[in-house]
């Protein structure tokens, strides 16, 4: 698809979702045949733009709790004094893929209350395991005559970390976090169970009124903004990877 068809998609479907979020009303004809019995067709019992804020919050929150706690895990466990605790630190990264958000929140409402807690409790873990595994091969994969020769250059462990293996392995982890960060997106709409502001209580609100509009409304939403994100996040990954002089011609992150 030519470059200039593409960026023409991306910046309508920006204008579109901007549009909903300021004033969904806009859109009422084409939500009111979904509608029966005279029902809304338009939610509106909390702004859409803040909820869709507080469901990005949610997220990015997780998103950085994760990157921080997989990435020290991946750093711990590729240096001589960590190799052993690999498996157990596997273990824990894979927590959150083995029991369902679902059963998270339900572990942990009567530990922390309703709201953002659980939510963000759920979201930290079920975004672990991309993160680390992209880490744990990013920096698995460092090519190990540059390692030899920072050391040659009289580096030591910590410059080494932070000058050279980072650097090349960070294309890695950021599509590690880019991934994390796109199934978080619509995970985050399951917080709304259990109270926390997000969009999934449109969603809910559909399901527990039978008003199709609502539903679609809230997934639609959800939707875009994790195309956007994914699409803002892909180019970051690429940048990165230019940067670190590991993007070759034709490649594609």
């Amino acid at each position: 698809m030519p470059v200039m068809t593409v960026t023409l998609l991306r910046l309508a479907v920006v204008l579109v979702l901007a549009a909903f979020l300021v004033d969904p009303h806009l859109f009422q004809p084409l939500f009111e045949p979904l509608t029966q019995n005279g029902a809304p067709a338009i939610y509106d019992r909390t702004p859409f733009w803040q909820l869709a804020m507080a469901h990005l919050g949610i997220v990015l929150l997780a998103a950085v709790l994760a990157t921080i706690v997989a990435v020290g895990m991946a750093i711990f466990v590729t240096r001589p004094a960590g190799r052993e605790f690999l498996p157990f630190s596997r273990s824990l990264a894979n927590i959150g893929q083995t029991v369902p958000p679902v059963a998270v929140l339900a572990l942990a409402v009567p530990s922390v209350g309703f709201g953002l807690k659980p939510t963000l409790i759920a979201l930290f873990l079920y975004g672990l395991l991309p993160i680390f595994e992209n880490a744990l091969a990013g920096l698995s994969e460092v090519p190990a005559p540059v390692v030899e020769a920072a050391r040659g250059m009289g580096m030591n462990a910590r410059q080494r970390l932070f000058g050279v293996e980072l650097p090349l392995a960070l294309p890695v982890i950021l599509e590690g976090v880019r991934i994390s960060t796109i199934v978080n997106v619509g995970t985050a709409t399951l917080g709304s169970t259990v109270a926390a502001k997000g969009l999934g209580e449109v969603i809910v609100a559909g399901l527990l009124s039978s008003n199709d509009a609502f539903i679609l409304q809230g997934g639609i939403v959800v939707a875009l903004m994790a195309i956007l994100i994914y699409d803002a996040l892909g180019a970051v990954v690429r940048n990165a990877a230019r940067r670190s002089g590991l993007a070759r011609t034709g490649d594609k992150i």
